[in-house]
């Protein structure tokens, strides 16, 4: 059977799923760092964690007193006290003046050795902290003598089988003040926090992890009020799950557009457009549809308050407040300057792990600008769009357009990443500028190609009639104007139309008439001849009658042959 490394879960949040499981039990993890980068911080959180879960911990401080740890770290909820009087925990604080260090004669931690195995052995402990190297090897020049003493303490940690966290202080070209430390851990973390346009942010990196797979990549985390958070967000695959559920996007008509049922569930949409053609509104059908299905938004806005957002969204009859106050719609308002990028990643990520919605929407991307540069931003949000989607979570950005800048494409440079990208301009013609919207791509559906109008009225966001003449594309009142010429031409052709029916309706009385005319006359005609006839035939029979009466008269019957009288 495959001999695998064991770990200790820290219960850092974010730390275990980088770590594949957490600390190698039982040996020496070393965590280095400059200061004010969250070192001790993260090594009291691990034994705080471990205490929570049964595991007991030994804290030995070289630089701070043991009130001064219970103090700071009170502030995040941790009761130092209560956990030292269940013996759960047990702080230590070892004076040590580095000036008082000199190099005379044999240096050894063997006191050292016994203070801290007295610790673990009255309170049993699994976990240990050792905060900091710096104390113990400040002023020690003699690189052999520091490199075997760390030898032989992480080995004695080992001997005693507890999984322990060594803080060290970085150098200035190591990782570490000696540049030896690491080589004799067998973890090794380093804690960065950089600041860059005026905005501060802390990243983790793993340097080394023997027996143990992990990433390589460096992830941002967080001081919240109960700890701290890492947040894997550096190597999302793309191997996530799809819907194809299709949901609306709050405007029936838009919805047509899009194959006749909206966009897939899970995707992300990208609304961009120059300023005052409706990304916001649209972005606001989009929440609204949502809550209305019984399903959570977080609205992530960047230039307005939730109050003001609300407000706006009510002019055009939309109630954003009612679903925020149920619950259901959540803003997260704040300039984007609040926040390095990272940090925001990492505030966005832990507001949608803790509120769970279906649906983000992010108002607007392009403010991000002021906030990091091109590959940063562009970085931050390919990261966020992969997590949100490996969430079954659907997006919707909006991005502003600025001047100069081609419609087609985004400041922010994300445009591929997007599965839906609606495209909002407005038309200016005859002293009047009117909303077009544009379906530029939507993977996966049959939509239109159709270049719409739209209003914003009371009762949301209207599309508006396509004209099709053959002027192309108007809007506004030109479109109006060319309807209505629409509509007049057409009811002068109905017009037309009936006065030919009208003009072949008289031909066909007037045709009957004279049928029935000459039908008249030809049966007068036809009386006429047949009156004729017999009255000739009257008259042949008078004339017969008197030959056989003559014939009689001279007894000459056996000439009355009719023949011999009529030829």
């Amino acid at each position: 059977m495959k001999r695998q490394l064991t770990k200790c879960p820290t219960g850092i949040r974010g730390l275990d799923e980088i770590t594949y499981g957490g600390l190698p039990q039982g040996r020496p993890t070393l965590i280095c760092g400059r200061a004010g980068c969250g070192k001790t911080l993260m090594a009291m959180e691990f034994l705080v964690r471990g205490a929570e879960a049964n595991e007991p911990g030994v804290f030995i401080s070289l630089e701070e007193s043991t009130d001064e740890l219970a103090q700071n770290v009170a502030s995040l909820g941790w009761d130092v006290d209560t956990l030292v009087a269940k013996k759960l925990l047990a702080l230590d604080y070892i004076h040590i003046e580095r000036t008082q260090i000199e190099e005379t004669g044999d240096y050894d931690l063997e006191a050292l050795f016994v203070r801290i195995g007295y610790a673990i052995d009255r309170i049993q402990a699994k976990r240990v902290v050792i905060d900091t190297l710096e104390t113990l090897f400040g002023n020690l020049s003699n690189t052999a003598l520091v490199r075997s003493e760390l030898r032989r303490l992480f080995l004695w940690l080992k001997a005693k089988g507890v999984t322990a966290i060594i803080t060290a202080e970085s150098g200035d070209h190591s990782l570490t003040r000696h540049g030896i430390e690491e080589f004799v851990s067998d973890c090794v973390m380093v804690l960065d926090q950089r600041i860059q346009q005026d905005l501060s942010t802390r990243r983790l990196h793993i340097a080394k992890y023997r027996g143990s797979q992990h990433s390589s990549n460096e992830y941002p985390f967080l001081i919240e009020s109960n700890g701290i958070v890492v947040l894997p967000l550096t190597s999302v695959e793309l191997n996530y799950t799809v819907s194809s559920e299709r949901i609306s996007t709050g405007v029936k008509r838009l919805d047509g557009m899009l194959g006749g049922k909206g966009i897939y569930r899970g995707s992300s949409v990208l609304i961009s457009g120059t300023s005052g053609t409706g990304k916001s509104s649209l972005s606001g059908h989009f929440a609204a549809a949502s809550c209305s299905r019984g399903e959570r938004c977080l609205y992530v806005a960047f230039e307005e308050s939730a109050n003001q957002i609300i407000r706006n969204m009510r002019s055009i009859g939309l109630d954003l407040e009612t679903p925020q106050q149920s619950g259901l719609l959540k803003f997260h308002a704040l300039r984007p300057t609040f926040y390095g990028l990272e940090m925001h990643l990492v505030k966005i990520c832990q507001l949608v792990q803790d509120f769970e919605p279906k649906m983000v929407i992010f108002d607007p991307i392009s403010s991000l600008t002021s906030a990091g540069l091109f590959h940063h931003i562009q970085s931050f949000l390919m990261r966020l769009v992969d997590f949100l989607k490996a969430q079954g979570i659907s997006i919707v950005l909006t991005n502003l357009t600025t001047d100069g800048t081609p419609l087609e494409s985004t400041d922010v440079g994300i445009s591929s990443l997007m599965d839906t990208w609606l495209l909002l301009r407005d038309q200016e013609t005859n002293g009047e500028r009117n909303r077009l919207l544009f379906v530029l791509k939507s993977r996966g559906t049959h939509h239109s190609n159709q270049v719409r109008e739209f209003r914003m009225t009371s009762q949301g966001i209207e599309m508006l009639d396509v004209y099709l003449g053959p002027d192309g594309i108007v809007t506004g009142t030109a479109r109006l104007v060319k309807e209505a010429q629409a509509a007049a031409e057409a009811v002068a052709r109905q017009q037309a139309i009936e006065r030919k029916q009208h003009e072949i309706e008289r031909k066909r009385l007037i045709m009957e008439a004279q049928i029935h005319a000459l039908q008249a006359e030809f049966e007068a005609e036809k009386d006429d001849i047949d009156r004729l006839v017999e009255q000739a035939q009257q008259h042949e029979s008078q004339l017969l009658q008197e030959q056989r009466s003559r014939a009689k008269y001279r007894y000459a019957e056996d000439t009355l042959n009719p023949k011999n009288y009529t030829s």
